[in-house]
């Protein structure tokens, strides 16, 4: 299989995740960033891409790896590579609709999956307003961010106001969402993983230092949390409703079920497989051999 690997840049949280792939796919398994491809739109058609200023091959199968941080130029790319009829293991619009929070709530609450109730915001806030339809305390976040990172709790409207006014005095045009807070559980989740329509496995993730974040990627600690119906069922309606191929579905503990938090497009790993036994990156390799046959 020759597969491509897209990813912004190396860091950190993807090295281990990206050399799991390449040890499942095999030696034709490449990664590809953003910055060394060229689009060049002409009736080459399939020789309109460019890789170090080169032209190369197209793979039969695009992994993508860029989650929540995916920029107009990581959609551009997949989206000239859909065009030429090579299969990605989750399609540009769903990525794109993944990394829009709001969006993303937007389209649970029309397919009738609980999440919590959530509001957008801008600056200058309506505090009160939010006071009355969210309350607090209520989890504060920016309208892409992954590994726990841009999401905040303020516990009142006077800590809320505060928080805002230093947003806006950083970043005038950012976008922000406010949730309501989920306290049955504090600082525990499930990351339930979803590779094509099936659910692969579930753990449990616990904060370790008194936060209501539980990443694992922050320090939280994970553990495999057994597989039921409700999980399954809530996972697979949540990835669907996004048209995501693989996902990692994030829910909470709500008084009357499972709630979802989010959904990501490009999941993290290292934690699951180290806590399940599952390898998930041959998970995803197997499924994208599965979609050799749609190659045109």
């Amino acid at each position: 299989m020759h597969a491509w690997i897209i990813q912004q840049k190396a860091t950190r949280q993807t090295k281990y995740e990206t050399q799991r792939l390449i040890d499942e796919g095999g030696p034709n398994t490449k990664v590809i960033y953003h910055p060394t491809v060229d689009i060049i739109v002409s009736r080459e058609g399939r020789r309109s891409i460019r890789v170090k200023n080169r032209v190369v091959d197209l793979p039969q199968v695009i992994i993508p790896r860029t989650g929540s941080g995916t920029g107009y130029f990581g959609l551009a790319i997949l989206r000239h590579m859909e065009r030429l009829g090579v299969p990605t293991c989750n399609p540009s619009h769903a990525i794109e609709a993944t990394k829009d929070k709001l969006y993303a709530h937007q389209v649970f609450a029309e397919q009738g999956i609980d999440t919590p109730k959530t509001m957008l915001v801008k600056h200058p806030v309506n505090a009160a307003l939010v006071a009355r339809e969210i309350g607090f305390p209520a989890v504060v976040k920016i309208m892409a961010g992954s590994y726990g990172k841009g999401v905040y709790m303020v516990n009142t409207q006077s800590e809320f106001q505060d928080f805002i006014e230093f947003a806006h005095n950083i970043k005038t045009d950012e976008a922000i969402i406010v949730q309501q807070y989920i306290d049955t559980r504090p600082g525990e989740d499930l990351r339930v993983f979803v590779v094509g329509k099936k659910v692969i496995g579930a753990i449990k993730r616990s904060s370790q230092d008194g936060s209501f974040k539980a990443n694992i990627t922050r320090g939280g600690g994970a553990e495999q949390f057994p597989l039921d119906r409700e999980i399954k069922d809530i996972a697979l309606a949540t990835a669907q409703s996004l048209d995501l191929e693989i996902a990692g579905v994030d829910l909470l503990f709500g008084k009357n079920g499972y709630v979802v938090c989010e959904a990501n497009s490009a999941p993290g790993f290292e934690g699951f497989e180290a806590a399940t036994g599952i390898n998930v990156a041959a998970e995803i390799i197997k499924y994208a051999k599965s979609k050799l046959g749609k190659y045109k």
